[in-house]
């Protein structure tokens, strides 16, 4: 897994991303740029995105159309959406931008200390649910290769197939809700596995 997360800064002003390069450059992680909406959904297309700074006010596909063609596509609809408005934007902005997808609005001049704690919260978010994913898929792997091994010696399968076990209960507690559904199939598919394999539950280690 790459250690560093992508996070996508669009903004039409050359000087408004430099200014976020800036103060996010602190976090270590991979700042990738987009000066126009178009540039934005054809970016998305081909990486996976932690957060995603919006400007609003762009020439041509401006911020809203632009987060709704980003929520409108199913790998892209739960990517977080911080807008950037102007102090003095219209008010009416914060309902559009909400109605859009937007999780949050942080207003120019960006003030450093707030645009880097909102952007890390989205980062942490992106690295845990990549790691639980991971750990998930892992998981499916295992239950398919004990689905191969149950004529092997019990002791060995059984071994195995509780430390599975172990692995879906310790995940189910700390899984996201776009996972959780995933891993309660896959529970109830290692727990029919269980029963295949030991049918007494009195005799399970």
């Amino acid at each position: 897994m790459d250690d560093k997360a992508k996070i996508l800064l669009v903004d039409d002003r050359e000087e408004n991303l430099i200014a976020l390069e800036a103060i996010l450059s602190s976090l270590d992680q991979d700042l990738v740029r987009a000066r126009t909406g178009e540039q934005a959904l054809k970016a998305l297309l081909t990486d996976e995105y932690a957060v995603i700074l919006l400007d609003i006010v762009m020439p041509g596909m401006d911020g809203f159309e632009t987060a709704r063609d980003i929520k409108r596509r199913k790998k892209t609809r739960d990517v977080p959406i911080i807008f950037l408005t102007a102090v003095n934007s219209d008010p009416d902005y914060a309902f559009r931008g909400y109605a859009a997808g937007a999780v949050d609005f942080i207003a120019k001049p960006f003030d450093p200390w707030v645009l880097r704690a909102k952007v890390s919260v989205f980062v942490e978010l992106y690295t845990k649910n990549l790691q639980l994913r991971e750990q998930a898929l892992q998981l499916r792997e295992q239950a398919a290769m004990l689905r191969t091994r149950l004529t092997e010696p019990p002791g060995e399968t059984s071994t195995l197939l509780g430390a599975v076990e172990e692995k879906v209960t310790h995940l189910l507690t700390r899984a996201p809700a776009e996972l959780a559904e995933d891993l309660f199939e896959l529970e109830k598919r290692v727990s029919e596995l269980r029963g295949a394999l030991d049918p007494d539950p009195s005799s399970r280690p």
